[in-house]
């Protein structure tokens, strides 16, 4: 209980130093795209000035929305953004509940999807938070509240771990069966240039070095983290980055990695922290100052991805024609762009509906 009050707290001052950077760092702000006059407002025009620069989420500038109509756009870095819902809620024919380590995948994932089942075009919604919130979710009737806003999008289908998946099955949460399609491993990610001089998980146990880890309260893959920091160096490793750097405050802890990390990075709060491979991926072909560390195959830890259909689903088609869709080639072919590989096993294809 200690250890959980203490990861919380250690996670809100992480919130909190964030927000003082943002407020005191002239290089974490953004800055008004050249040519657009600082005191101009919006200058007229029916959106916001782009940004250059730009590190705050959300990092793909609304290519991650597939509603056809956007109306008025209102996105302003560091303060009104909601980076992880996707789509038009209006009337969604589609809703996906995926687990946030790619949502960057996701753009190219459903532009596919849509090609091949146009009746969908505009009509798919989804939120790409950690898997263990989806389910907390799912369990508060797919109500969210972010910031002022509160909304409604009950899952049709959910996405995350192939374990996680096939326990929400048995627990009747789901529809079986579980479809796995694709795999992970995982990295050391750290700023461009790598300024710790990190070469390995031992090195993140050095006295003094700052991390930014995934918490172990909030998202599946800290216990894979912590797995592979015990290959490394035993218990004693595992402790230093999860008790003593929490304790001491050298580790921060994060509620959505897939986000935090690298923006802790790229804001010098911190100088390495582990994630998916296929992340690090991403910010390099973004463009973002970040780089990795490979972690040898023997300490490393694979994650099979895996899918479902919700229980009660109100679009059962659809979710059974995306299940479908997520282990075709054309769908693995979008996932290997970013370093994931194609599960090996075999990928059992939905029943149709009746």
């Amino acid at each position: 209980m200690r250890l959980k009050k203490s990861m919380l707290t250690r996670s809100l001052q992480a919130v909190a130093v964030l927000a003082m950077a943002a407020a005191t760092t002239g290089n974490a702000r953004a800055q008004p795209a050249a040519g657009t006059p600082a005191d101009s407002g919006w200058n007229g025009k029916a959106q916001p000035p782009r940004y250059e620069g730009q590190i705050f989420p959300p990092w793909q500038h609304g290519e991650n929305n597939g509603a056809v109509n956007k109306g008025f756009e209102f996105t302003v870095p560091e303060v009104d953004v909601m980076a992880d819902f996707h789509g038009d809620l209006s009337d969604p024919k589609l809703v996906l509940y995926v687990g946030g380590n790619y949502y960057f995948a996701m753009a190219p994932l459903v532009a596919a999807f849509e090609q091949q089942n146009p009746q969908y075009k505009g009509r798919i919604f989804y939120v790409t938070i950690p898997p263990g919130m989806l389910v907390t979710a799912m369990k508060a009737g797919g109500t969210f509240t972010s910031g002022n806003m509160t909304f409604t999008a009950r899952p049709d289908a959910y996405f995350a771990g192939l374990k996680k998946v096939e326990a929400l099955i048995a627990a009747g949460e789901l529809t079986g069966p579980a479809v796995p399609y694709v795999t992970n491993n995982l990295t050391i990610m750290v700023p461009k240039g790598n300024p710790a001089h990190i070469t390995g998980l031992a090195d993140l146990g050095r006295p003094g070095l700052r991390l930014v880890m995934p918490n172990p309260a909030f998202e599946g893959i800290a216990r894979q983290i912590q797995a592979s920091l015990v290959k490394a160096g035993g218990a004693a490793l595992e402790k230093q980055v999860y008790e003593t750097g929490v304790a001491n405050g050298t580790t921060i802890l994060t509620h959505i990695h897939h986000r935090q990390t690298p923006l802790f990075l790229m804001q010098g709060l911190a100088d390495a922290g582990i994630t998916w491979k296929s992340e690090a991926v991403f910010q390099e072909q973004a463009g973002h100052p970040i780089s990795d560390v490979p972690i040898a195959a023997a300490l490393n830890t694979t994650a099979i991805y895996a899918g479902a259909m919700v229980k009660g689903a109100a679009h059962p088609d659809a979710a059974k024609a995306w299940l479908a869709f997520i282990h075709s080639p054309a769908a693995l072919a979008i996932f290997e762009r970013y370093d994931f590989k194609p599960y090996k096993g075999s990928a059992p294809s939905p029943a149709p509906a009746g």
